[in-house]
């Protein structure tokens, strides 16, 4: 099995990279793990405590059982993965069964912060975006996807997303095998992991 890690800031486009890596791939043999189905169970607190959760820290995510998951799947086994509801800050308690794959994705700002799940992947991507450019898709995202407003998503911005962004998440591109900026439509580095992927998968 080759696993995946794609990385990189919000709203900086990894969902399009990992469209474009699977696009060309037989639907059967990659599957797509989120970094967001494994955020912490926070069913002991309220919703206005789980509102205060700084969700951009690596200790919201729950690190032990992603790993534990992606041993799983490398040793061929079936996991239930987690299904998380942004509007309620919590896991829904329903779960996606997920089959091992030649290829998994696992994409997520956090995944190259926690040293044994990065040292689970074959392949290292750090996606990068211009920070204007990062901002204004996460707006645009809040406030279609999750019910959020523009003062709600600017505030949350500055006080936790840039922070935690310099703090946690742009480091990790250090770690990175491939940078692939997006800035614009990249097609070479992404026809660069497709190249290793199909060699990997015929082997």
């Amino acid at each position: 099995m080759l696993i995946i890690g794609i990385a990189g800031g919000t709203g900086c486009g990894k969902t399009t990279v990992v469209n474009q890596i699977i696009h060309e791939l037989p639907e059967d043999e990659v599957g797509v793990i989120s970094q967001d189905s494994y955020y912490k169970d926070t069913s002991h607190l309220s919703y206005e405590e789980r509102t205060k959760i700084n969700f951009d820290h690596p200790k919201s995510i729950d690190f032990d059982l992603l790993f534990k998951h992606l041993t799983a799947l490398k040793e061929g086994k079936t996991i239930e993965q987690p299904v998380y509801s942004f509007v309620k800050h919590n896991r829904t308690g329903d779960f996606i069964l997920t089959h091992p794959r030649k290829v998994m994705i696992v994409e997520g700002i956090l995944i190259l912060t926690h040293p044994e799940v990065r040292d689970l992947f074959d392949i290292k991507i750090f996606v990068h975006a211009d920070s204007d450019e990062r901002l204004i898709r996460r707006i645009k995202r809040d406030i279609t996807e999750r019910g959020r407003d523009v003062e709600e998503v600017l505030t949350r911005y500055q006080t936790t997303l840039k922070p935690m962004h310099q703090q946690f998440i742009e480091p990790t591109k250090e770690f990175a095998d491939i940078i692939i900026p997006n800035n614009r439509y990249n097609t070479v580095a992404v026809d660069i992991v497709k190249t290793i992927i199909n060699q990997r998968i015929s082997l």
